[in-house]
């Protein structure tokens, strides 16, 4: 009895100890996005919030966070959209080629972000598309869409299909059938995929940074930027915003769907 209680002890402080070893940056840049003065240390040098004020005075900053934003938004969308199309298409394909299609799918994930981004900029600068957002969430759909099928496909393997084999038998389309049957019972598998790719672009930077012009830089890019010259305060500022915008999709996520219905269905 008392040695289960030592290792039930031990696992605890073991499970606390990794976890705050995990939120340790997160208060790190927290605290020092409240500094009252330009150098960032910790604990802070006193508080106040006057770098939040400069930030959204500052043209730079504020056009960074909203490309940011209107990326992760767009990738969410064409990779969820993609990962959902190629798990639902490789469903019904026999399990050997299934297991190929999956594998070769992780692909992108295996190329240097180096790689990926000099391919890209190559490609996009022959067609005369280069320094476009919508260039940038092609790339971040290289990363985050294999994430998002994997997700997918792994809740669909769970579904009984026979509920949309009985909404066929009463008459219902292919379309109607998964619109109204399918996609209610695996709507929690397709919110986790969307978040991962809305996480994966949000902090993506390498391709970005091959990839963004002046006026399409996002929130890594000119953070990285900022800390060639210095250590801005402004650059713990923006990463606190992008950590609450995080927490803000995950609210919205378990009150529309249920975080522990997510965790459930993509194990």
């Amino acid at each position: 009895m008392l040695s289960d209680r030592a290792a039930t002890t031990a696992f605890r402080l073991a499970y606390a100890a990794v976890f705050a070893f995990l939120l340790a940056p997160v208060v790190v840049v927290v605290a020092t996005s409240v500094s009252a003065t330009s150098t960032v240390s910790f604990p802070p040098d006193g508080l106040s919030f006057q770098w939040y004020v400069a930030l959204f005075a500052s043209e730079q900053w504020t056009r960074a966070i909203r490309n940011s934003l209107v990326v992760a938004a767009g990738t969410t969308v064409f990779a969820t959209a993609l990962g959902v199309l190629g798990a639902v298409g490789t469903r019904r394909i026999d399990g050997r080629i299934s297991d190929v299609v999956a594998g070769l799918s992780v692909v992108p994930l295996l190329v240097p972000g180096v790689v990926l981004g000099v391919t890209l900029l190559v490609f996009f600068s022959a067609l005369g598309r280069q320094q476009e957002l919508w260039t940038i969430v092609a790339a971040h759909s290289l990363w985050a869409t294999p994430l998002t099928y994997s997700v997918v496909r792994a809740t669909l393997a769970r579904y009984d299909w026979q509920l949309r084999d009985a909404a066929l038998d009463l008459g219902a389309t292919r379309v109607r059938a998964f619109r109204e049957v399918v996609v209610p019972n695996v709507r929690a598998g397709i919110v986790a995929a969307a978040l991962i790719a809305f996480v994966v672009s949000l902090q993506e930077f390498v391709m970005t940074l091959f990839l963004s012009g002046r006026g399409t830089r996002t929130v890594p890019v000119v953070a990285w930027n900022s800390l060639r010259n210095s250590l801005d305060p402004l650059v713990s500022v923006t990463s606190t915003l992008l950590v609450v915008a995080v927490l803000v999709v995950l609210v919205a996520v378990g009150a529309a769907v249920g975080l522990d219905r997510v965790a459930r269905d993509t194990q």
